[in-house]
């Protein structure tokens, strides 16, 4: 059985002094491949870069919300920008593009730039993602709102992924509806996240992805430590208990899932 990870932040300076012994472990524990997201333009040359090194690693092209406000540029240029690079690593790739989908972007109502500034950012990414066929990775905090209603607007066919879920049944539900995988996470392995945790548990399970959501959402009992992809295996065993399955019925269902969403 191969995990995948959805959602890694393997290109962070978090991973520079051993990366290569972190997806060692990573290997060994059973992790086949992982979806590096983007999250500035400045860092999409770099972390492409890196996904070329490895067979097994794919990336993303995306403006996360937390880099809105470092933006020198236009939503329309966001747009052109996100385009042109897709196109490019199209052309590099071959057959099969190693980018897979446009993201991280989205909503976060818990940082300091407002939302109205990064709506625009997010609807241009979301029209860049509707003109090339690819999947969005979201990122949703406090926004749930906001977000179902622009996703509603674009109409996107080629779906994407909630990133680090978190919510009730009836928003989950509702992602669901609207061809949206939920990425599930760290959170799950925290008892205190009951609704997070029904939530994943009721949903069907060809809808969710596995994620780290490494070097941050470090998991229950890891509390301050750099977390990693090696640790997906206490993510799968977790939902496996919370759903009453076997961890082996999580791994399989949700790597299909994750090849589906992203086509490797």
């Amino acid at each position: 059985m191969a995990f995948i990870d959805s959602h890694c932040h393997f290109d962070f300076d978090a991973f520079s002094e051993d990366r290569a012994q972190v997806w060692s472990r990573c290997r060994q524990a059973g992790v086949q491949s992982l979806v590096i997201p983007g999250v500035s333009i400045p860092q999409w040359r770099q972390l492409f870069a890196l996904v070329h090194t490895e067979p097994d690693w794919y990336g993303a092209v995306g403006v996360h919300p937390w880099w809105v406000k470092e933006l020198a540029i236009a939503p329309a240029d966001v747009r052109r920008a996100v385009v042109e690079r897709v196109e490019h690593e199209r052309q590099r790739s071959g057959e099969v593009s190693r980018c897979v989908a446009v993201g991280e972007c989205g909503l976060d109502a818990n940082i300091e730039t407002p939302v109205e500034q990064q709506l625009p950012v997010f609807e241009a990414q979301l029209d860049a993602a509707r003109a090339l066929s690819l999947p969005v990775i979201v990122h949703s905090v406090r926004a749930h709102a906001d977000v179902l209603r622009i996703l509603k607007k674009f109409s996107l066919e080629e779906g994407g992924v909630i990133h680090a879920f978190s919510g009730s049944r009836e928003i989950a539900e509702e992602y669901v509806r609207l061809g949206f995988y939920l990425g599930v996470g760290g959170t799950i392995t925290y008892e205190r996240a009951a609704k997070t945790r029904r939530a994943l548990s009721d949903i069907p399970l060809e809808k969710l992805v596995l994620e780290s959501d490494a070097p941050d959402m470090p998991l229950a009992g890891r509390q301050g430590e750099r977390n990693s992809p090696e640790y997906l295996p206490q993510i799968a065993q977790t939902l496996a208990e919370l759903r009453g399955i076997s961890p082996e019925q999580v791994i399989a269902q949700t790597g299909k899932n994750a090849r589906t969403l992203f086509g490797f």
